[in-house]
């Protein structure tokens, strides 16, 4: 029996930007409950971007990062007849920008030595460029649904 759908509440668009991206990226930011912190990075780190080098508009290039970050196809592990393929298939909207996102962020947080909103403008300014650790991570990923979509024909 399937699980009924569950309701999804609209969610509240940032202050600053009026963007649900924004609003949603900083709740993935957001460590222990602390969304005065995790607001004033993801702030600080636009304002770094929007102060760089050709003044690009922060939003725009927060979502073009997310673009090239978003992975189009995934393995999922499937048990076929005591056997587990790993089995590409492609990947939805939502768990597409969750994974963006959760990329990003970790990305930024493995660097050392520097604040975390710097950390994370380079990390989304590096992306813009498909560049940085993000951005291999998604590469890594697509190159293992290439090598398996020998088994794509399991994917129902």
């Amino acid at each position: 029996m399937r699980h009924p759908v569950k309701n999804k509440y609209p969610r509240r668009p940032d202050m600053l930007y009026q963007s649900d991206a924004i609003s949603r990226f900083i709740n993935t930011v957001m460590w222990d409950g602390k969304k005065d912190t995790a607001r004033q990075v993801v702030y600080d780190a636009l304002d770094l971007i929007k102060n760089g080098e050709g003044n690009p508009d922060p939003l725009e290039t927060f979502e073009t990062a997310i673009r090239n970050v978003s992975p189009l196809m995934e393995v999922r592990s499937r048990r076929v007849g005591g056997a587990n393929y790993q089995v590409p298939r492609e990947v939805p909207q939502q768990r597409r920008v969750s994974l963006a996102y959760r990329w990003l962020i970790n990305a930024a947080r493995a660097k050392k030595g520097k604040p975390m909103a710097q950390k994370l403008a380079e990390e989304i300014l590096l992306a813009v460029k498909n560049e940085g650790t993000a951005i291999k991570k998604k590469d890594d990923m697509h190159r293992m649904a290439d090598a398996n979509k020998a088994f794509a024909h399991f994917a129902w």
